[in-house]
């Protein structure tokens, strides 16, 4: 079987937790980066890292690594890859990317030559001058660090936060990836309450409902790479299909509350959409009228912070009733 190198972008802090997972999820040679977790796997590992994947932003596909100190050997680093493996002739395939230290510093030239590069290549595969790019789009992502040069496919297409079960949020709502770190640092368990006296949308409560019951994240989207010709829809259905079965439906004891019912009522309807809307117990409550019904359990919540969400008084006074 074919290996390939994955690498999963991830917030700073959580590299440890997104390491786990994948070990979890059976990859191997694992390694992790500042902000960052590389492994290797087959096809399905790419099916599988984005459905399952908890914590991690998206999911690189690495083709290439190498230094470039002029566009000239960027050029010809890039021009060097395989592109017909994954690019069809009828594929669109943008470029996107950053450079920081570097002595390629414009993203637009890099944008441009390593466009022009995997054009020259597949031009020469595929024998025409001309790419309509009317199919279905490979996303190149390129990352240059201290003249290094590290190109990749994006298979995620949208960021993993986008679980499919929050089209709409409150103001400065938490990430989605963010909430499944707080959560699985927090370490719930089915038979102690988790609480979130602060729920907003309800992002929290979900992520750890999901947690609980072994609800993979990816279940409820799409992503890229289901598009592309050389990675079949099998796989997927499978990656899914192994997801579904490892479903818990177990009870938790999870509690969401929130001073505005505005948010109370969008909390649920999320919670209804990510499927788990019958293992929370949302309830309309101020923060200072919450009390935990045992002693034992996790309290886990996002408050409002900064200028943008409270003045300095009211932060003074919400801190000092959090303790």
């Amino acid at each position: 079987m074919e290996q390939y190198t994955l690498v999963c972008p991830c917030l700073f802090g959580v590299e440890g937790l997104v390491s786990k997972e994948a070990r979890a999820l059976g990859f191997s040679d694992i390694e992790a980066e500042n902000g960052r977790v590389r492994f290797h796997g087959g096809k399905d590992a790419i099916a599988r890292a984005n459905i399952g994947l908890r914590c991690a932003e998206r999911v690189l596909l690495q083709l290439a690594e190498f230094p470039a100190h002029s566009f000239e050997e960027l050029f010809e680093g890039v021009r060097a890859i395989a592109w017909e493996n994954f690019v069809g002739q009828h594929n669109a395939f943008p470029v996107k990317g950053w450079a920081k230290d570097s002595a390629l510093h414009s993203i637009p030239d890099c944008q441009a030559i390593i466009k022009k590069a995997a054009v020259e290549r597949l031009k020469g595969q595929y024998h025409i001058d001309w790419f309509e790019e009317d199919g279905a789009r490979v996303q190149i992502r390129f990352a240059i660090h201290k003249d290094m040069v590290a190109i990749y496919l994006d298979t995620s297409g949208e960021g993993l936060h986008k679980r499919g079960y929050r089209p709409h949020a409150m103001i400065a709502p938490l990430k989605e990836t963010l909430a499944a770190a707080m959560v699985t640092l927090a370490r719930p368990f089915r038979d102690k309450p988790f609480y979130d006296p602060m729920c907003g949308s309800g992002t929290l409560a979900i992520e750890a409902a999901m947690y609980l019951q072994h609800i993979a994240p990816g279940l409820g989207r799409t992503f890229l790479a289901e598009k592309w010709d050389w990675l079949s829809e099998e796989i997927w259905q499978k990656a899914r299909a192994e997801a579904r079965d490892c479903i818990e439906r177990e009870p938790c004891l999870i509690y969401g509350s929130d001073l505005d019912p505005a948010a109370i009522n969008l909390a649920k309807e999320n919670a209804e959409r990510a499927g788990v809307a019958n293992t929370i117990r949302f309830e309309e409550k101020d923060i200072r009228d919450f009390s935990p019904s045992e002693a034992r359990g996790e309290i886990v919540c996002n408050p409002p912070y900064g200028e943008r969400m409270l003045e300095t008084h009211e932060a003074d006074e919400l801190y000092a009733t959090l303790g």
